[in-house]
């Protein structure tokens, strides 16, 4: 009989995720459209262009919404059935709450492995893909907050390039490399930059370097010359990708070559921890959606339901945003700033739990 039960509850809120997934992308497709128009017309970028980005954000989307889109689901499904008295006669037969819980739990870590596969494997390498889509139709390159360029610190080097190509390739490019004491050795300068992923090396052409010394000055005219460093692609890729968007060995990499740089990290902590801990926020949201599902039975209609699980999702995400964004400002634990909000929420399914069992 279990088997049964939990088999149809999982049906029914895996239609109603369906559902409530496909509205909500095709909602939030038509805005990043939206916001495409004025860009349409300029340098090369036309609207289909805007069309193929905006399609290859959608996977970021289905992340994004996830939790929402399965409280949201969660919601509508155990009302129609509290509202049809099936939940009643569940219940009847011997279905406890504790049984219910369980049932959602199966279901939801279905849920969480889709938020797990899309966040880490599929996500990342679309918004990726789309940024160089958009980048490559207008003919423009990675841009930098700094008019001189990009900035990068690598161990005893510091890595200046003066443009990103959205392939990654480097132009422009700049080495100071200093010894220990942060005296300048040598500058090194060659116009363009590309990295060779089977010896994991940039090969540099066109290189002019100066070597400084107590002595004397020397320059040299080189062809080529090849750099092994930990600064690869994946690396810069965080220029054109949110940290809440990558994957998380991209975060881990980048975390590590900030901090064996002694650079700030918190930001990129907070989005990892977040990432670990995102695709758990669905089981949260199946069981907030049960007080509310068991609270009132057929008095309570449908759709004031669906509207409380909308203003409950929009809160946890604005939730999530607001702390990490405080963690970075006050420098709080980065597991502290990802997992409060979840815990929040937890908190309160527990507690209405408990006052709907009561009763």
């Amino acid at each position: 009989m279990s088997r049964v039960l939990t088999a149809y509850i999982a049906r029914e809120i895996a239609a109603a995720t369906a559902l409530v997934m496909v509205a909500f992308l095709g909602l939030f497709a038509f805005f990043d459209f939206v916001n495409e128009l004025d860009s349409i017309g300029q340098d090369g970028y036309e609207a289909h262009h805007a069309l193929v980005y905006v399609l290859l954000l959608l996977p970021g989307r289905v992340y994004e919404l996830m939790p929402i889109v399965v409280l949201i689901a969660s919601l509508y499904a155990l009302t129609a059935l509290a509202k049809n008295s099936e939940i009643t006669v569940m219940r009847a037969s011997g279905m406890s709450t504790a049984h219910l819980l369980r049932s959602l739990g199966l279901v939801g870590m279905v849920f969480v492995a889709l938020t797990f596969v899309f966040g880490e494997y599929i996500a990342p390498p679309a918004e990726r893909t789309a940024q160089q889509w958009r980048l490559t139709a207008t003919g423009s390159t990675v841009s930098q907050q700094l008019r001189t360029g990009l900035w990068v610190k690598d161990g005893a080097r510091v890595v200046n390039v003066r443009t990103l190509q959205p392939d990654r390739t480097m132009e422009g490019v700049r080495v100071f490399e200093f010894d220990r004491d942060q005296v300048l050795l040598s500058l090194s300068e060659a116009a363009v930059g590309r990295y060779d992923a089977e010896t994991k090396t940039w090969r540099f052409t066109d290189v002019v370097q100066t070597r400084f010394s107590d002595e004397r000055t020397e320059v040299a005219t080189l062809e080529r010359i090849d750099w092994r460093s930990e600064l690869s692609p994946e690396v810069l890729s965080v220029l054109m990708v949110a940290p809440e968007r990558m994957s998380v060995a991209t975060l881990f990499a980048y975390i590590n070559h900030l901090r064996e740089n002694r650079q700030n990290a918190d930001r990129f902590e907070i989005a990892l921890w977040k990432k670990i801990v995102y695709p758990l926020a669905v089981l949260v949201m199946m069981a907030l959606a049960v007080p509310f599902a068991m609270g009132h039975g057929r008095a309570s209609a449908v759709s004031v339901k669906v509207f409380v699980g909308v203003m409950l999702g929009v809160t946890f995400h604005l939730l999530n945003g607001l702390f990490s964004n405080l963690g970075v400002i006050h420098g709080w634990m980065p597991a502290f700033a990802a997992l409060t909000p979840s815990l929040l929420f937890l908190a309160a399914a527990a507690t209405m739990l408990f006052v709907v069992e009561r009763r």
